[in-house]
């Protein structure tokens, strides 16, 4: 979990946490004052801390974003739930230590994980950090590791009570939608396109894993010879469909000629990194859905750049209303007004 940091007591109060972690985590050495508190920088969703105690030993804390945010997101819980639950199992995920549901503490619900080293690559700057001569191993354990993640039973591993009733399909298609049509976005004509393609074309089968909803490079930590240390960033996870979480990692997989931008930035258009009919080819061989990957890929990739386009649209309410900073700078919201709907009509173009 590297990348630069920048020293912060707000909104992570080293005080009132070290005080917490002193009675609740007896693991964390507190005995020498308030722990170090940093925060590393990236995205604009979910704050991920980078924690030092007495003894110099490094964890991570995860909690909400500040304020502005949509109804049904950034549940702590949630992201705690999934990596407690897949810590036994072949899943590289951070080490759950504890969590906290006291808003008394730092303002808002928290866990803590263990620190994992390695390289996250959530731009080119960041990805650059990867030697080329290995990014080919790391793109192919993104297929590795996805497939790996789809072979867990959720009962196995206590989520099956997860499990909602209805279609996974149709849960996230009226979620966004409504999601899209809740931010301060005045034209969702395009976002509205898709949403009726993606309704009329859904396919007919489905089936119900675990899925990430946010599964990239970016959220990934890479070791010095390509393996994946650590699957972070888990609070769009659920119950449900595999290909959307393999149509979202393609649709975020940039390369050299593309002539629509990936929905998020990362490093795989660098040098090295494998192509896209690659990643596919080693998820089919790893996991044996090629019928329904061949069949339905397409689908999937449109449904992750809409669902990327109304994502967009809450960021952008949140920037709009101040809680990013420039609120008036014409420029940046006329940029992300237009991403936005780019990704919205490439999904339109994938379902045509």
């Amino acid at each position: 979990m590297s990348g630069s940091t920048e020293i912060t007591t707000d909104p992570v109060p080293a005080a009132a946490l070290t005080e917490w972690l002193r009675a609740e985590v007896p693991e964390i050495a507190t005995d020498a004052g308030p722990v170090e508190v940093r925060r590393i920088s990236g995205g604009h969703s979910n704050l991920t801390y980078r924690i030092v105690d007495a003894a110099g030993t490094a964890w991570a804390l995860r909690r909400p974003p500040t304020g502005g945010v949509l109804a049904t997101a950034h549940d702590m819980s949630r992201e705690w739930r999934f990596i407690a639950a897949l810590a036994d199992t072949p899943v590289p995920v951070p080490r759950a230590v504890a969590y906290c549901a006291d808003h008394a503490v730092i303002g808002a619900d928290f866990y803590v994980m263990a620190f994992v080293d390695g390289v996250v690559p959530g731009d080119l700057e960041a990805g650059a950090a990867l030697p080329e001569g290995i990014r080919g191993a790391a793109g192919l354990a993104c297929a590795d590791v996805l497939a790996e993640l789809h072979s867990v039973d959720p009962d196995a591993v206590g989520l099956g009570e997860l499990r909602r009733p209805g279609r996974y399909l149709e849960r996230q298609l009226r979620r966004w939608h409504r999601q899209a049509h809740d931010s301060a976005v005045e034209d969702l004509s395009v976002v509205d396109a898709g949403h009726r393609l993606l309704v009329e074309r859904m396919p007919e089968a489905e089936e119900t894993t675990i899925a990430h909803g946010d599964y990239r490079p970016g959220n990934l930590s890479f070791g010095p010879d390509g393996t994946i240390g650590a699957i972070f960033d888990w609070e769009l996870a659920t119950l449900g469909e595999p290909l959307a979480d393999l149509g979202y990692l393609l649709a975020s997989w940039g390369r050299p000629g593309d002539t629509v931008p990936e929905i998020t930035s990362g490093p795989t258009s660098l040098p090295g990194w494998p192509e896209r009919a690659e990643i596919v080819a080693r998820y089919v061989e790893r996991s044996g859905r090629a019928d329904r990957v061949e069949a339905e890929l397409g689908y999937f990739e449109a449904f992750a750049r809409w669902r990327s386009a109304c994502i967009g649209a809450g960021v952008y309410t949140r920037y709009a209303a101040g809680h990013m900073g420039g609120a008036d700078d014409p420029e940046v919201a006329g940029s992300r007004l237009a991403n936005l709907n780019a990704q919205a009509a490439a999904a339109v173009a994938l379902l045509t």
